[in-house]
């Protein structure tokens, strides 16, 4: 059955579930399903009034669910998942549509927001997620309100705002893994006019849930902590004064990999010396095809392996743990000229830095360290006029923002197959020089380096990059009431993105230099077809190779780019109130995703060229019912996108290391799928919400290369991390057991069919369908000053993994996490 003929299906199984609810069996009395009003059209409105696929979440559900950080919404909002690379940064997938990206420098297709500012990177969402009013989850391109790098939609977190009366809130929270986290807030009046409003939360698990497979340790402790300032003024009757300044710290443990393979240019064997196969660490191979992994273990580099100096050349001598810092910084002022006329300003400033140890081999052998260090200055202006009457409402506005990005890596792989294979050519080559014979234009095969320095070469290297973007807009939109059921949404956007790129992949204090000036040199002049490097990298000098293939000579050094781009974004919705309780909607918008350049290990020039900005055309309708007097609220939408240049991460082909990552752009692919959700107030005491997408991705006609470096023909193969069916179920049950006192119970269940973390379908790479049941129970006071809860996670103790990577060695899969539990106790005042 093909995933038309399932959509169908779908539609038919809600229709049929709208008959049923027809039924005698609702006609008693109960109460209608709560309304959000939302800001996804940069206004206040009822959620059930826009003509937008959304889901909204206000700070009961979030608090009763349990939603502490981004990848907890995906337990309501399945369509929205989040993965993560081997370099730690998450990736965000909404409906299908995400970017698999490595570097933290690069910005997601999923916008991510805080009270309007974008955290257009998402590592600054990486600390913990608290006292919020709502989330509003966008589905959809949003370039026209909200700008560039939306094109699968945008996750809108609305922060509590300070209050008018004295307000405080205190939570504790003790559960297994030796995990106790608090969480508080204090609101309220400051003088005439001011107010102000200080939270905060931090979380600690000082035991690891990650076991190693191979001794006693642990990883997986947790050590988060963040707070939020905020300021309200009034100074005059029109003009109000929006303040506030975010900071969170994350020293976290990083989370370790399961090894369960090998790439295609290290697969064991034992008759060919001069392939990486051959030389895997001694071991390794029979570590991994005899380990069986659960959902609690895992393994990395004993401290001795990652720590020591070996022939002069230091490790890394850190815990494998996050020390990284958020502090960002907000104003918005409105001014109100008059009744239908009002000018806004947001001014925001957000500056993360990024430090992290990380081990991705997946087993005990250091197969892959990385000691990131990396920091991102974000500054934005927007300037906005807002109007309206009873015909009209509209907003025009600018927007500029500047980020300074430097994105560095060391990498220490001792391990690597391809390590090892490097050090024994550059052994044999300083050994017998006068059997290779000098190679042309530079230093011979023996050259100056010592013995010991050819045969402990290659040890480490460093990648970094230093960004400079800027993005100048402008924008307007407008709603326009034709007639008392029928309204017509236009906006439109321009803008111009510009990026200057500095990226290197270097020496680091000369350990590298007999593998680049021996090896590199005879192997560039035997593989590709003469070609002669003309130079040598001196120490911390960049090494990434540049061929002009006209002299077929060869050198080393940055890869400078720049990246002028501009685009126009837009969007026509008609929107069509069939009763009072019915809204049906169909848009067609257009959004675009800026180009921008990878910070890759780049053996080649063109492994960090930026990638060009992606265009996305998209189609949806849709229907907003309120159903049997509002007791029911059902939500459904169908959507089709038609990507052009669509940017992925995929293999560059390398004559000396099989394949490296690159960016590209595919020219043709398309998405499309049936989103629904349905919430039913059952009862008074009783609420059921239902929530599902179903999905088909799918390239067209492109030709890449595979994992092996050879050509690929990829015509047919869906997105990564894009599951054919998301879909969740989860049930509140609220009841009063004395005068004083109530009963609250929560269960929520997430499930989701296989998908693939690569376009070959390669079967290490597949991520098996799987559910997660989260569920909690609690006491609460009937005057809601206190509240008691036992809470639970992944109470199945499901194993499962959200994403699959390759460290140019091992294939490794990053597990999610066991079962957790625990106890929570809520003060109010």
């Amino acid at each position: 059955m093909n995933l038309r003929t399932r959509l169908k299906g779908g539609t038919a199984v809600l229709l049929a579930s709208a008959a049923v609810l027809s039924t005698p069996a609702l006609a008693q009395e109960t109460q209608t399903v709560d309304e959000l009003v939302v800001t996804a059209n940069r206004r206040e409105q009822a959620l059930n009034d826009v003509g937008m696929a959304i889901q909204a979440f206000g700070a009961e559900q979030l608090e009763s669910l349990r939603v502490t950080n981004v990848q907890d919404l995906s337990a309501v909002a399945p369509s929205f998942t989040v993965s993560r690379s081997y370099q730690g940064v998450p990736t965000y997938t909404l409906r299908g549509i995400g970017f698999n990206t490595i570097n933290m420098s690069a910005t997601s297709t999923v916008g991510t927001y805080v009270d309007e500012v974008a955290y257009a990177y998402p590592m600054m969402l990486s600390g913990p997620v608290f006292d919020l009013e709502r989330v509003e989850v966008l589905k959809g391109p949003q370039g026209t309100l909200y700008g560039r790098n939306t094109t699968a939609g945008l996750i809108n977190f609305v922060t509590q705002k300070p209050s008018h009366d004295f307000q405080a809130r205190g939570v504790a929270e003790f559960g297994n893994y030796e995990t106790y986290n608090f969480e508080g807030m204090v609101s309220g009046p400051l003088a005439d006019n001011l107010q102000g409003r200080i939270a905060f939360r931090s979380e600690t698990s000082n035991q690891g849930w990650q076991k190693s497979a191979s001794r006693n340790e642990r990883l997986g402790k947790v050590d988060r902590f963040g707070v939020r300032g905020s300021l309200a003024f009034q100074p005059t009757e029109y003009l109000s004064v929006d303040a506030s300044v975010n900071y969170w710290a994350n020293k976290s443990d990083t989370l370790a990999a399961q090894a369960i393979g090998f790439t295609p240019g290290t697969t064991p064997q034992t008759l060919n010396p001069l392939g990486a196969g051959f030389h895997n660490a001694p071991g390794l191979a029979n570590f991994i095809n005899n380990q069986k992994w659960s959902n609690d273990t895992a393994d990395w580099a004993p401290s001795s392996r990652r720590t020591s100096t070996v022939a002069g050349i230091p490790g890394v001598d850190k815990p494998l743990q996050e020390d990284s810092t958020f502090l960002g910084g907000k104003l918005n002022i409105r001014w109100d000229i008059n009744d239908d006329l009002r000018l806004v300003s947001l001014t925001s400033y957000n500056k993360i830095e990024r430090k992290g140890v990380m081990d991705w081999a997946g087993a005990p052998y250091n197969v892959l360290i990385q000691d990131a260090d990396g920091e991102i200055k974000s500054f934005a202006q927007e300037l906005r006029v807002e109007g309206g009457n009873d015909r009209v409402t509209w907003l025009i506005g600018g927007y500029y923002g500047k980020d300074d990005i430097v994105d560095t890596n060391q990498t220490l792989f001792r391990d690597n197959a391809n390590v090892r294979l490097f050090q024994a050519l550059t052994a044999q080559l300083a050994l017998t020089p006068a059997n290779t014979g000098p190679l042309p234009g530079g230093q011979g095969p023996g050259g100056s380096y010592s013995m010991t320095q050819a045969a402990n070469t290659f040890q480490t290297y460093r990648d970094d990059g230093r960004i400079e973007t800027k993005t100048a807009s402008i924008f307007a939109s407008a709603d326009w009431k034709l007639s008392d059921t029928l309204s017509l949404t236009t906006g439109i956007r321009y803008t111009q993105d510009k990026q200057d790129a500095n990226i290197c992949s270097r020496d680091v204090n000369g350990s590298m230099l007999p593998n680049l000036n021996v090896t590199n040199k005879y192997l560039y002049n035997l593989r590709y077809a003469g070609v002669v490097i003309t130079d040598n990298v001196v120490a911390n000098g960049c090494s990434t190779t540049r061929i002009n293939w006209a002299t077929k000579t060869a050198t080393r050094g940055e890869v400078i780019t720049s990246l002028d781009e501009d685009n126009i974004a837009w969007r026509l919705a008609l929107n069509w109130n069939a009763s009072d309780d019915v809204l049906v909607y169909g848009s067609i918008s257009k959004g675009a995703k800026s180009g921008g350049a990878p910070v890759n290990t780049a053996s080649l020039y063109e492994q960090n060229l930026p990638v060009g900005q992606e265009k996305l055309l998209a189609y949806e309708v849709g229907v907003k019912a309120g159903l049997f007097e509002r007791r029911v609220q059902a939500n459904l939408s169908a959507f089709y996108y038609d990507y052009t240049d669509k940017q992925m991460s995929t293999y560059n082909p390398d004559a000396l290391y099989t394949a490296l990552a690159r960016l590209q752009n595919i020219p043709e692919s398309l998405a499309y799928g049936l989103d629904g959700e349905v919430t039913w107030r059952v009862t008074d005491n009783f609420t059921a919400i239902g929530a599902a997408t179903f999905l088909h991705t799918e390239i067209k006609g492109f030709v890449g290369t595979d994992g092996a470096g050879l050509p690929r023909n990829y015509d047919g193969a869906g997105f990564l991390y894009s599951p054919e069916f998301l879909g969740s179920m989860t049930f509140v049950y609220e009841r009063e057991l004395t005068d004083g006192m109530g009963l609250k119970a929560t269960l929520n269940g997430r499930y989701q069919k296989e998908s693939q973390a690569d376009l070959e379908g390669n079967p290490l790479y597949r991520i098996p369908a799987y559910g997660l049941l989260n569920g909690s129970v609690g006491i609460t006071a009937a005057n809601g000053r206190w509240e008691a809860t036992l809470w639970g996670r992944n109470l199945t103790d499901e194993y499962y993994w959200t994403a699959v990577a390759s460290n140019a060695n091992t294939v490794v899969r990053f597990p999610g996490q066991p079962r957790t539990f625990g106890v929570a106790l809520t003060l109010k005042y």
